[in-house]
């Protein structure tokens, strides 16, 4: 089933095109990654989704429902983490989302359950200080119960772990992995290595187009060039294999540094072969030959190009 569907979205402010018929779809259950770089149009895509501004071309529907600008009634399918929530900072965890629930018109009761449940979620059931203390990392914890205070079936994410030190961000990425459990979440973001820990698919926005999607494993798997290297006792040994290698088409991008020797292959079962058996006849004995999987980082490269 999908959740949030995209089609044919195009998008300008004045000259400047920010989308151009861009289409992507969200499936129940999963993380999806809306990966570019700054500027690329991801917050004007979650914008637009949320029926904040109104698109130039193009639909958007949230479980069959079709978004419109203004007062639309799919905002209460939705949550939405900003990538710097803001709260009132006299006021405890607790008592925040009790006004979140009220403005929501949940009953006192229900209300009750759903905050507990959702600040033992995030680890800040026992926190009664008041939120100008908190950190960052625990104010987008926070973040993401106010999201989910009405249990919506899709969470919008904008570039959340952007602005968190390396101890907020893997304790964000943790919570976002529980919340799929439940609801479907989009993850804007440009830190390939949190889309890495979390996403199942991605969407690799360029210049107002999506220039690539599909899951991690699909994406890895289309890179022209796939990459490999060998480590030595000594640099002597590396320069002298990287001779070796040269010489063959098989083999392209190669440099070595330090004691180690990496490049690239468009085959890289035939290119590990090659140089076992290149190491074999030249009786050089490596320290460790590593086929090297593709990263984002990889992905992202070669689908910017």
């Amino acid at each position: 089933m999908t959740i949030l569907e995209v089609k044919h979205l195009s998008k300008s402010f004045g000259s400047q095109k920010v989308l151009d018929d861009i289409s992507f779809s969200v499936p129940k259950g999963s993380v999806y990654g809306f990966i570019g770089k700054n500027g690329a149009g991801k917050t004007t895509t979650m914008n637009l989704a949320l029926g904040l501004i109104k698109a130039d071309q193009g639909d958007i529907t949230i479980q069959g429902k079709l978004v419109q600008y203004g007062d639309t009634e799919t905002n209460k399918l939705v949550g939405y983490l900003p990538d710097v929530p803001e709260f009132y900072p006299f006021l405890t965890a607790r008592e925040f989302l009790k006004l979140c629930a009220d403005i929501s018109g949940m009953d006192a009761k229900g209300s009750k359950h759903r905050i507990t449940e959702l600040l033992e979620m995030v680890g800040l059931e026992d926190s009664n200080k008041r939120i100008k203390t908190y950190s960052r990392g625990m104010k987008q914890r926070l973040g993401i119960t106010q999201a989910l205070i009405n249990d919506p079936v899709l969470l919008i994410c904008d570039e959340p772990t952007s602005a968190l030190d390396p101890v907020g961000r893997k304790q964000l990425l943790s919570v976002l992995k529980k919340v799929k459990e439940k609801t479907t979440v989009i993850f804007s973001t440009h830190i390939l290595s949190d889309v890495e820990s979390i996403c199942d698919e991605v969407a690799i926005l360029n210049n107002g187009k999506i220039v690539s999607q599909g899951t991690l494993s699909f994406l890895k798997k289309q890179l022209s060039n796939e990459r490999w290297s060998v480590v030595f006792e000594t640099e002597e040994e590396a320069f002298k294999m990287k001779e070796y290698l040269e010489a063959l088409p098989l083999f392209t991008d190669i440099n070595v540094s330090n004691h180690i020797l990496e490049g690239s292959t468009t085959d890289t079962k035939q290119a590990m072969a090659t140089i076992l058996d290149t190491l074999s006849t030249h009786s050089i004995t490596p320290v460790k030959v590593e086929r090297k999987e593709a990263s984002m980082e990889d992905v992202f490269l070669e689908a910017i190009k």
